[in-house]
């Protein structure tokens, strides 16, 4: 298998918080005022060792983490992942039933291809400055700065962005704090696989669609949205809870993933029940209506997509099984 590990390139990935994919990175802290304290700035993520020898030894130490089932229909089997869209470096590498499981399909299907220029293109095109000033009142600019000067950010580094972009961006930074970065988020490493190995990747879905679907139907939407992600950044809850989370993928727990919305705290209002709906059940059925095309054209397709989108009754496997798939847990085992 060391044929593959001589072409592989590690890519400085677009930084991602479960569908948007941005590169923010981490600038040096700096002081927010004259006088002002220098807020607390985790390190960067560190470029990882990927030699063919380190990666021969990280191969051999990986462990199968995240949630694998092999799904079957027609005579071919192709497998569905649930990944984590942040994760540790001692994370970066599949263990050995996922990697087989990727090496025995012909293509890999991701909610977004991180590595494809168009992409980044469409989340770091320019915001209509009009609608920027409508939707950032003042006092949701004061607060999206001092959350920017908190994550070390120098100031007006985000303010070309889309307003949902700029919180969403602080908020995937604000997991730095569990030692969590997109650099190392499943998605990177298995993008990059499948290209060291030519295989094809399939987008389930385009970076314009995850847009809408992130910032709502109206600028009153997008707003609100902003507001709920700022309450959770000064409360402190976004860190830990994405913690939370990513502890709870690294170890395979599926029942505490499958009861994510007993204990994250995030329905509990009218607009965060319909933000989560938006961001998850609807758009379930078209990430398995793309899973299901591509193995209905023979192909044995690897299709990872954000843990949370595998749980309950409106998750992948759960519709794939609706859709004539015999569905078999294979991480965990049964």
């Amino acid at each position: 298998m060391t044929g593959w590990l001589s072409r592989l390139r590690w890519h400085r990935p677009l930084c991602a918080l479960g569908f948007a994919f941005l590169c923010a990175g981490a600038a040096p802290a700096f002081a927010a005022g004259e006088g002002s304290a220098k807020p607390f700035c985790p390190p960067p993520a560190a470029m990882p060792d990927l030699s063919a020898e380190a990666m021969r030894r990280a191969m051999q130490q990986a462990i199968d983490r995240g949630l694998l089932w092999r799904i079957e229909k027609d005579g071919r089997s192709s497998w569905l992942y649930g990944t984590m869209h942040l994760g540790k470096a001692e994370w970066m590498v599949p263990g050995p039933r996922v990697l087989r499981a990727l090496m025995q399909s012909d293509t890999l299907a991701l909610e977004l291809d991180l590595l494809d220029p168009a992409t980044l293109a469409v989340f770091s095109a320019p915001a209509d400055q009009a609608v920027s000033a409508r939707v950032l009142t003042p006092e949701r600019q004061r607060r999206l700065d001092r959350q920017a000067a908190a994550a070390c950010l120098p100031q007006g580094a985000l303010a070309r962005l889309r307003p949902i972009l700029q919180v969403t961006t602080l908020s995937m930074l604000a997991a730095r704090s569990e030692g969590l970065y997109g650099d190392y988020g499943s998605e990177a490493f298995l993008a990059g696989l499948a290209r060291a190995r030519g295989k094809p990747i399939v987008a389930l879905e385009t970076a314009a669609d995850q847009l809408k679907m992130l910032g709502g139907d109206s600028e009153a939407e997008e707003g609100e949205q902003i507001d709920q992600a700022l309450d959770e950044l000064e409360s402190g809850r976004t860190g830990a809870l994405a913690g939370e989370l990513a502890q709870a993928w690294a170890r395979n727990d599926w029942a505490r993933l499958d009861s994510y919305t007993q204990w994250c705290d995030c329905m509990r209002t009218p607009a965060d029940r319909r933000a989560l709906k938006r961001l998850l059940d609807d758009r379930n059925p078209g990430l398995a209506d793309g899973i299901a095309r591509l193995h209905a054209r023979g192909q044995r397709v690897f299709g990872a997509v954000g843990a949370l989108h595998m749980v309950g009754p409106t998750g992948l496997p759960a519709l794939l099984a609706a859709r004539g798939f015999r569905v078999t847990a294979v991480v965990p085992g049964p």
